[in-house]
């Protein structure tokens, strides 16, 4: 290469990097994120510039927020189903101090006349999804961030097609960097059979070609606009226990079967517009269910294109609102530093801070970074728990005897900020009590992490802590 070539390509790199310094000037999240990028950009910009192009954006820029925000103030479909909510009395007015700031931060409301199943760990899981499948007369919908074609993903392709050559409308919905290695074969076959199957595409749009830090992480079955599921499980046998190394996976999901089905295919169908261009016709007409439950329960869709982060403004006002208990379960426990003053002020207030976390996850960077905020939680007096029993993937928060929240969402800056996301809020005592009962086993095979533990780190395995934490913004 020439010395005048390599001046050219040099001076590009500069110019492009100053010109993504100002960009993250102005879209950068806190100053001194927008200051780390900008030291980044201008002083070596051949590694700062895919590096930003790629993990730097924290919006989705391009993507339209149809229904719920749109949809769900001016087209027929949804003002009928709003209208047909207050009609049947399904609606609840808002009881609890918390329950107004949390249906402004879903835009979705709290409806009554929900019955809510419990669904522990994968077989429980997976068999109540295909009951449901088989139960489908007019459409199944169906969305996961990861999609194996092993026994379990097999199986659940097979289920499809049958429903498809019956004359089911089915719509399959998959993120194609959590299930990048789902061979084209699986998709053939589904489509053969009549399924519609896409790719979210998160790279979709001349704006949007570089940002492969986004991803749908949401877990959405539908079927026929009366029932759905929603929780922690992918589709791959390691949710059945069934890989090797991951024989214990505990995972946690939910039915439900109400008008609150529909808030979460509101998710799916703004999901699906996006990757398809095709605005689904689906059942708005909330109906209780038949099951004589009278559940108060609403669903939150969450992420990047949010006009405020949504998902951290939601888990915030949990925090805050929790009086006596605050039970925190989550795979991937990273949080910033407004998360620890708010669970600190929890702990001053007296609430019964408790934290579930896998003692090995599936990923070394966030087993150390648990390290460096576990010593952070003892600092401020929240117990730690390491679950020993496998591999812990559930997604669950318990407030008092008000609460509990079970979906996609992990307790990172990813799940907040980054990721497409769905949480499920349920307001039953009865409900409760069941999940708390669920998290007391867990607690059962699980060991409080001490001080001791802590402190007898070695200085060599602090340092890897330590670098682990500096990634924490992007795992």
């Amino acid at each position: 290469m020439s010395l005048e070539l390599f001046a050219i390509i040099a001076l590009i790199f500069h110019l492009l990097g100053l010109l993504s310094a100002i960009t993250a000037i102005m879209e950068s999240r806190t100053p001194q994120g927008a200051v780390a990028w900008v030291l980044a950009l201008i002083m070596i910009p051949y590694v700062a510039l895919p590096v930003y192009w790629i993990f730097g954006r924290n919006k989705f820029h391009g993507f339209v927020n149809l229904l719920r925000v749109k949809h769900a103030l001016s087209s027929e479909a949804s003002k009928e189903y709003f209208q047909k909510l207050r009609d049947n009395d399904l609606l609840v007015s808002p009881e609890r101090d918390a329950s107004l700031p949390i249906e402004k931060i879903a835009k979705l409301p709290f409806t009554s006349g929900n019955n809510v199943e419990l669904l522990v760990d994968g077989k429980d899981t997976f068999d109540s999804i295909f009951e449901g499948i088989a139960r489908a007369k007019k459409y199944v919908l169906v969305q996961f961030y990861i999609v194996k074609a092993d026994g379990l993903g097999n199986e659940l392709k097979d289920r499809l097609i049958a429903k498809g050559r019956e004359g089911v409308e089915v719509c399959f919905l998959y993120d194609e960097i959590g299930s990048i290695g789902l061979p084209d074969e699986y998709l053939e076959e589904l489509r053969s059979a009549g399924v519609k199957a896409f790719k979210f595409n998160t790279t979709k749009g001349r704006a949007n070609r570089f940002q492969l830090n986004f991803r749908n992480h949401r877990k959405i079955v539908v079927v026929d606009g009366l029932e759905a599921w929603v929780g922690g499980h992918n589709v791959g046998d390691e949710y059945l226990g069934q890989a090797a190394g991951l024989d214990d996976w505990r995972d946690t999901h939910i039915r439900i079967a109400g008008p609150a089905a529909q808030s979460i295919q509101v998710s799916f169908y703004e999901d699906w517009h996006w990757a398809s261009d095709e605005l689904l016709e689906l059942n708005w007409s909330p109906s209780a269910a038949t099951s004589g439950k009278n559940i108060s329960a609403l669903a939150l869709p969450s992420g990047p294109e949010d006009s405020f982060e949504t998902c951290t403004l939601f888990f915030m006002k949990c925090i805050q609102s929790a009086k006596d208990r605050l039970w925190i379960v989550s795979p991937y426990f990273v949080p910033d530093e407004q998360f620890i003053t708010a669970l600190h002020l929890a702990v001053l207030r007296g609430v019964d801070v408790r934290i579930l976390i896998p003692r090995k996850t599936d990923n070394l960077l966030v087993t150390l970074t648990h390290w460096a905020y576990v010593e952070k939680m003892q600092e401020i007096g929240a117990k730690v728990y390491w679950y020993d029993k496998g591999f812990l993937h559930q997604k669950v928060v318990l407030i008092d005897d008000d609460y509990a929240t079970i979906g996609t969402a992990n307790f990172d800056n990813r799940s907040f900020r980054l990721n497409f996301e769905i949480t499920v809020v349920v307001a039953s005592e009865g409900f409760n009590r069941e999940v708390a009962g669920m998290l007391e086993n867990d607690f059962s095979h699980s060991a409080l992490v001490t001080e001791k533990e802590v402190k007898e780190q070695s200085s060599f395995i602090r340092l890897f802590v330590r670098v682990a934490q500096l990634t924490a913004p992007i795992q």
